[in-house]
């Protein structure tokens, strides 16, 4: 079984292909592709409110070379989803009709707490019992969710995200509203709390940090590596750190968004397991077409 997944994002476009390897009771996904294009859609969306004629053509380009890519390594299902940027744009809906009328291909416009299930079907298996507080970071939204005793009880989805922060069309009533949220919903009886991060720029911290897979990187490392970043130019970010261009300007904010919400949550250190939304949808896809029971989407 060959699967494809899509995450349609505020800052770029993922796109990869897996083969699943199932050796009942166990299975693991084989990367067979992985595109990630710069296509920053949350630049037009959070300063005009729609999604521009040029990145359009582009979206449309990038729509159609999926496809083709989809059909030459012949997957057995797929699904393209989009987040924040493509569901608070005026035109988000009609770009996505056309691009199905086009293209015949269904753009899936999901809310945040769909993105945040799918996303937590990637983590949960990284997860024991204990308290955790789940921060997934995007371009244009930050999902936070609470797990204790192993089960998700609290979940909520912010407008705030890293290209927002960049250019400032993020709100001092959203990021009161984040932090307000986080210290009536994680409380002291709960015990200690470890964060999870997902993004790809917490995932750019942890390699920075050269922190072993599975292992908790401390907030104070997390501060460190935020400062020794913002200590170099966007050029030696890219050409030093070895970050993509799109990445490089938007790191600082998104390592912000991480380290507030640990110390609203008084969470010491964070756990990056370097899964995200694709995965999500990876996990979705082969339960879908594995189960006699069609799962709800």
């Amino acid at each position: 079984m060959k699967l494809a997944a899509i995450d349609i994002g505020s800052n770029a476009i993922r796109f990869q292909v897996s083969t699943v390897l199932d050796n009942s009771p166990t299975f693991l996904f084989k990367k067979l592709e992985y595109v990630r294009f710069p296509l920053r859609l949350g630049h037009d969306v959070f300063s005009t409110g729609k999604i521009s004629a040029k990145s359009i053509e582009k979206f449309k380009k990038l729509m159609k070379a999926f496809k083709l890519l989809v059909e030459l390594y012949e997957v057995t299902d797929y699904m393209f989803c989009a987040t924040s940027a493509m569901r608070e744009s005026e035109n988000g809906p009609d770009l996505a009709e056309e691009v199905r009328n086009e293209l015949g291909i269904t753009i899936n416009i999901i809310d945040g707490n769909r993105e945040a299930e799918l996303i937590n079907r990637a983590i949960s298996s990284f997860l024991t019992k204990k308290t955790y507080l789940h921060i997934d970071v995007g371009g244009g939204s930050t999902e936070l969710n609470l797990y204790v005793d192993g089960k998700k009880i609290k979940t909520r989805s912010f407008k705030i995200g890293s290209v927002r922060v960049l250019e400032q069309t993020d709100s001092p009533a959203m990021w009161e509203d984040m932090e307000r949220w986080v210290k009536e919903n994680v409380k002291k009886e709960y015990g200690k709390v470890t964060a999870v991060g997902t993004g790809g720029n917490i995932s750019k911290i942890f390699e920075l940090a050269k922190q072993k897979p599975g292992k908790t990187l401390s907030i104070k490392k997390v501060k460190e590596i935020r400062q020794m970043i913002e200590s170099y130019s966007l050029e030696q970010r890219i050409y030093q750190l070895q970050m993509n261009p799109d990445r490089a300007d938007v790191i600082v904010p998104a390592s912000d968004i991480y380290t507030k919400v640990m110390e609203w949550a008084h969470a010491a250190s964070i756990l990056v397991p370097e899964v995200g939304l694709k995965d999500g949808i990876m996990l979705y896809l082969y339960e879908k077409n594995t189960q006699q029971k069609k799962l709800e989407f």
